[in-house]
């Protein structure tokens, strides 16, 4: 219940977008686009997920299925689009991956918080540079540089640190026994909350070393890039000239904002913020509206669509793996 009022707050903040730019504003604007960009942005994005598909093939060492690995981080994707903060995104990554991949649940919730580590220390380091050479977001991209690597300082002492991780689980555990959860189960929960913990770390940490932290930094690099050049070609769609620097800016933050607003996978926040944002650099609030839903559509809903199609073969199998682990 309480996530379906969540989800009815993100469309009521989609539809309060739509009323302040206008439908019929929407429409005009969407007639003078050129749909070959629009089709472009949607094969770039398809691109990055492809990119960051490899990436989770070679910290799972399995750099050549690239098949399987495009449909596990394809569903770990779409159970971000709907989760709050993307929190559901390696969880359920990780179940795709033993499903498909035939890796253990904590292998696959190491490589998906790596991968969370890379993104937010892109995003963060970015954030915190641009605060001093954009002066007119500078208070706002200097906030959400020092949230960002707050999260990687998070990630880091969960994904690395076996004592601090430890800990924490132990402090959050009395608040699961508040649940009305069989006292048999808690135990058992608890158990493997600590041995998963422990071979979660252990795998991190035997992956890591200077050359694959290097590789995976660089894959993050790129796809980040590719992601923001969707942006930018959806802006070249609609012919509004903005310099690529400030699409990267703008991207980030708005990510962020989605990530803060604990709205599943940003919706609405994302597309007001990005719109707010765009307007702040110089784009009319009517194309900034109307590029800010078309890039969500390039990007967010179809991931979702094609997190729907491959999750219908496998659904069975990830709910019985879920269903298994915590059991």
């Amino acid at each position: 219940m309480k996530r379906s009022y969540v989800l009815i707050i993100s469309l009521i903040l989609i539809i309060l977008l739509i009323l302040w730019i206008g439908p019929i504003n929407i429409i005009n604007s969407l007639k003078t686009a050129n749909w070959t960009f629009i089709l472009l942005a949607c094969i770039i994005h398809l691109l990055a997920v492809y990119i960051r598909s490899i990436r989770w093939g070679f910290i799972i060492n399995q750099p050549k299925k690239f098949k399987k690995n495009y449909i596990v981080k394809t569903i770990g994707l779409f159970a971000g689009n709907f989760s709050p903060m993307r929190s559901a995104g390696e969880v359920l990554g990780a179940v795709a991956g033993k499903k498909i991949n035939k890796i253990s649940i904590s292998e696959g919730l190491s490589a998906g918080l790596t991968e969370r580590f890379f993104d937010l220390v892109i995003a963060g380091f970015l954030l915190v540079i641009s605060a001093f050479f954009v002066p007119k977001i500078r208070f706002v991209a200097l906030i959400g540089g020092v949230l960002t690597l707050g999260l990687v300082l998070l990630i880091y002492t969960i994904n690395w640190k076996e004592n601090t991780s430890l800990w924490l689980y132990r402090k959050i555990h009395p608040i699961i026994c508040k649940l009305p959860i069989n006292e048999n189960k808690l135990d058992n929960l608890y158990h493997k909350f600590i041995q998963g913990l422990k071979s979660m770390i252990e795998y991190t940490q035997s992956f890591t070393n200077f050359k694959n932290l290097i590789f995976v930094l660089i894959l993050s690099a790129f796809s980040w890039i590719l992601e923001c050049a969707r942006l930018y070609t959806v802006f070249y769609a609609f012919n509004v000239d903005i310099s690529f620097i400030a699409i990267i800016i703008i991207f980030f933050l708005a990510n962020l904002v989605g990530i803060l607003s604990v709205l599943p996978g940003g919706i609405g926040s994302i597309e007001i913020s990005l719109t707010g944002l765009f307007v702040i650099f110089g784009v009319s609030d009517i194309l900034a509206g109307s590029i800010a839903l078309v890039d969500r559509l390039a990007s967010f809903w179809l991931v979702t669509v094609m997190g729907i199609f491959f999750s219908s073969f496998y659904a069975k199998g990830i709910l019985e793996e879920v269903k298994n682990s915590f059991n």
